[in-house]
């Protein structure tokens, strides 16, 4: 994840919607992706930008949230393997 200064974090923090269901976050996703988009120039290299911050943003939820609830759940259930 890019860790950007706190200032900026706060600014962009402050104006994110709060979506309810499944379908509203991957409705607000692909509207600040296109937004994104929508101010670049329209190339292979944008496109390829905005698929790879998602695929990056996926990775830091499964790192940062996932990977400890599923490390809580072996702790509590035991490991299937």
């Amino acid at each position: 994840m890019p860790y950007i200064v706190e200032k900026r974090r706060k600014e962009l923090s402050a104006s994110l919607p709060e979506p309810l269901t499944a379908g509203e976050l991957n409705y607000t996703i692909c509207m600040i992706a296109m937004k994104y988009l929508d101010k670049t120039k329209k190339s292979y290299q944008h496109y390829n930008d905005v698929i790879g911050v998602l695929e990056c943003a996926k990775l830091e939820i499964y790192r940062r949230l996932v990977s400890p609830y599923e490390d809580k759940k072996i702790a509590e259930n035991g490991d299937v393997f």
